[in-house]
């Protein structure tokens, strides 16, 4: 028996041009604002990528040729984090927003990953903890705001409420997950201590022994990125013909325009257009934040944004009769998985992290809405590269195998680079997200280095920098993602 790759199914739907200007007879879904391709790498600036970052082009056009838009708030960035922030925007105030991207949605580490909303690997009373909490109720919040509509949440956002298992397989780890489960019960969540009989019961396809135990999440849910994509811009889409909302894709930013008086942000120059906004500029540039220059800033200050690209490969098969799967699967070790393979030490260059190509292995299952298996997980330091990593590939098969023993039996074609999924995930080595005002950059905010919780976390980072411009009261303490500190600037 063999099995086939697949690529998502509409990844080359929301392929545009931009700006996007729908029929003025477009309308609003209330779901939407109830609730608070292979997907490849994408350059939010026209340039050349080499080991050690990006090598800038000049302009496309000179400031004088340039369209002028004028906004309310500019958005850097169409990632999850990019279009959710401009949602929030639109549906929790009356300001206009542009989002500027030079490639299309779903390009980057959005479209590329499993698309799990888990709480199962995020622990109580981390820095990060109240913000992946919030992110999931949100969602939640959303699918059933579509469920009260009479839409399913399964179609629009590829939604299941599939529960998750963080397996175990020796007696440390063993003792570990009794010991999350009663931390993930005290702080509120529905978890369960399963023996291996019982994981056995709950998951027939897993073989993993007898010395075995999971922990059992069942309010965990997963999504599929691009559906969820696709509803938020057609939501976003919804507010053009107020002239609140407008779209520049494949369109590359190219600096930020500055204030000579007092250097506030004024305006994001892209390679076509200068987009003025006027309250705000939010650089939720993914993996690629790390690699602002003073070009782009147009700052004489020293900026230093810890964030580096993390590769990630992700498996996709089709009509696998031999596995079922009837919850999202992880081991454990995902849980070190992310924190590990670190760089070397916070003075390492990005040319030594590339070089020395540090990566990690952890196994994770999934099932898609369309019934397709995807397997992971990789974490690799390699800068900006998107080839399939055939080692790589072979060691994410050999671990899934050990959990699901059907595998061994499968034989696999990785040769064609298209039966992969690859992303770049922003990585910071603290581990936090980077959510705020840049100091000594009037009205400039950065929304980045969510790292593999970019989906978990976008409604909530929407939510939070929204009150951050607006001068609200947060829904939760901001302090643990502050620029300030973090960033040299």
């Amino acid at each position: 028996m063999a099995a086939r790759f697949l690529l998502p199914h509409n990844a080359g739907a929301l392929e545009n041009t931009g700006p996007y200007l729908p029929s003025k007879s477009a309308t609003l879904p209330r779901a939407y604002v109830d609730c608070g391709a292979r997907p490849r790498t994408r350059k939010l600036w026209r340039a050349e990528v080499s080991s050690t970052g990006i090598r800038r082009a000049a302009p496309l056009c000179s400031a004088a040729a340039a369209k002028r838009g004028e906004y309310d708030v500019v958005i850097v960035g169409a990632g999850i984090i990019g279009l959710t922030v401009a949602r929030q925007f639109l549906i929790g105030s009356d300001l206009s927003v542009a989002v500027v991207d030079a490639r299309v949605p779903c390009s980057g580490a959005t479209g590329a990953g499993q698309g799990y909303i888990w709480m199962a690997n995020k622990t109580p009373g981390s820095d990060t903890w109240e913000l992946a909490c919030r992110g999931k109720q949100l969602w939640e919040d959303l699918a059933e705001s579509i469920r009260r509509q009479g839409m399913d949440p399964l179609r629009v956002l590829g939604w299941m409420k599939t529960g998750s298992l963080l397996i175990g397989r020796t007696s440390g780890e063993l003792s570990m997950l009794q010991k999350r489960v009663k931390m993930l019960n005290e702080a509120g969540l529905k978890a369960e201590y399963l023996s291996a009989s019982a994981l056995a019961s709950r998951e027939p396809s897993l073989d993993i022994g007898p010395q075995t135990g999971a922990a059992f999440l069942p309010d965990d849910c997963q999504l599929d990125a691009l559906r969820a994509v696709s509803f938020i811009e057609q939501g976003n889409r919804s507010f053009v013909p107020e002239g609140r909302y407008a779209e520049f894709f494949n369109d590359p930013a190219v600096c930020l325009v500055r204030s000579t008086e007092n250097g506030e942000v004024e305006a994001v120059q892209t390679s076509q257009n200068i987009l003025c906004g006027r309250r705000a500029v939010v650089i939720a540039t993914g993996a690629w934040s790390g690699f602002l220059d003073r070009t782009f800033m147009n700052t004489e200050a020293t900026l230093d944004v810890p964030v580096e690209p993390r590769k990630g490969h992700l498996l996709l098969l089709e009509n696998l009769d031999g596995v079922r799967l009837n919850h999202g699967l992880m081991e454990v070790g995902y849980v070190d998985h992310q924190v590990s393979s670190r760089l070397p030490d916070s003075s390492s260059s990005r040319a030594t992290a590339v070089e020395h190509n540090f990566s990690s292995i952890s196994f994770t299952a999934t099932t898609d809405h369309m019934g397709n298996l995807l397997l992971g997980s990789s974490r690799q330091f390699s800068g900006f590269d998107v080839e399939v990593d055939d080692a790589i590939i072979k060691r994410i098969w050999e671990r899934a195998g050990e959990f699901l023993p059907t595998l061994r039996e499968i034989p696999l074609n990785f040769s064609t680079e298209k039966q992969i999924r690859i992303g770049l995930r922003p990585y910071v080595p603290d581990g936090k997200p980077i959510i705020g005002p840049i100091p000594g950059i009037p009205k400039a905010l950065f929304a980045t280095g969510h790292e593999g919780g970019g989906l978990c976390m976008a409604l909530s980072t929407a939510e939070m920098v929204v009150d951050m411009v607006l001068g609200n009261g947060g829904k939760i303490d901001h302090s643990p993602f502050s620029v300030r500190g973090r960033c040299c600037v």
